[in-house]
């Protein structure tokens, strides 16, 4: 049985070294110029240190450049992957294909990693992308624990799914909550230290529920109301022999993300190979990570348990 990969999102350079303690196998960081949603800013800098601290615990590091690209980037993007290929990177994180065309001329022998956030929802088009040089496709978060077997049944790459953490619901590259403070007569600079802003939510009084909501460089970002969490869920996704589990960690402090790490390390060790033992304390794990979940930051199961209609 396949082991799955445990990836994670670090905050800041001092998360790898205790992220590779607690289990993680990998790590993707980037900086919000390329990348999007990233847990933390790693520039050039910080991304060679990382690269060096990581590899030192056999843990690999992928960098996103998966932003949703206008012309005026697109003059970088070479000077980016240079640099990248040059650190030693295990793989780089894409959706635009100008990214793979700019690889395969600059970096021929880097791994892609094919993520467009919404688009990866079947098998054919995984591959599709496998054939262009892709060796994993992350899959969309809206699909059901039948629907991500099937496509790992049929699927000629690398599988990667989503197993805890919020998700994006809507993306605009436009400025909208600095727009509407405009249209107020108020002012809100969005500046890239400030790019997570706290306690910033749109507020649905009829769901009771709060979306987190920030800009950054690649514009506005509305997340999901809640959190998902299947640490205790495993079992189908272990069996249909996914390659990947993922931690997404934005909008959550390091400690949250070391503990939740180890919770899972556990979970997935446990599962693979002692099942019995994984059954008897899956429930315990999502009680130790409910109890240190943020205010207003419930825990489902998000799309995995819902019904596939064709």
């Amino acid at each position: 049985m396949i082991k799955p990969e445990l990836l994670v999102t670090p905050t800041n350079l001092s998360d790898i070294d205790k992220l590779a303690d607690a289990g993680a196998d990998a790590v993707i960081i980037g900086e919000q110029r390329f990348g999007l949603r990233l847990a933390g800013e790693f520039n050039r800098e910080a991304v060679k240190e990382a690269v060096e601290i990581a590899h030192k615990k056999n843990v690999k590091v992928y960098v996103a450049m998966n932003g949703v690209y206008h012309n005026e980037i697109l003059d970088e993007i070479e000077d980016y992957i240079a640099f990248l290929r040059d650190a030693n990177v295990d793989a780089i994180v894409f959706g635009d294909p100008a990214v793979l065309m700019s690889v395969r001329a600059i970096a021929p022998n880097m791994q892609l990693h094919w993520n467009t956030e919404t688009t990866a929802t079947n098998w054919f088009t995984c591959n599709y992308w496998g054939k262009r040089g892709s060796k994993r496709a992350v899959l969309a978060r809206e699909l059901s624990f039948e629907a991500v077997a099937e496509i790992k049944e049929n699927a000629k790459v690398e599988i990667e799914v989503q197993v805890h953490g919020m998700t994006a619901m809507f993306q605009s590259k436009r400025s909208l909550v600095g727009n509407y403070f405009e249209y107020q007569g108020k002012n809100l600079e969005i500046v890239e230290q400030k790019k997570y802003e706290e306690n910033m939510f749109l507020v649905d009084h009829e769901r009771n529920n709060k979306y987190p909501i920030f800009e950054d460089q690649n514009g506005t970002h509305i997340m999901s109301p809640n959190d998902i969490c299947i640490v205790n869920e495993l079992e189908e996704l272990v069996d249909a022999g996914i390659d990947s589990f993922k931690i997404d960690g934005v909008l959550k402090s390091s400690e949250y993300i070391i503990e939740v790490t180890k919770l899972y390390r556990q979970a997935i060790d446990l599962c693979v190979e002692d099942r019995g033992a994984y059954e008897e304390i899956k429930d315990e794990l999502f009680d130790k990570i409910e109890a240190i979940q943020p205010i207003n930051r419930p825990l489902d199961t998000g799309f995995f348990f819902k019904e596939t209609v064709y």
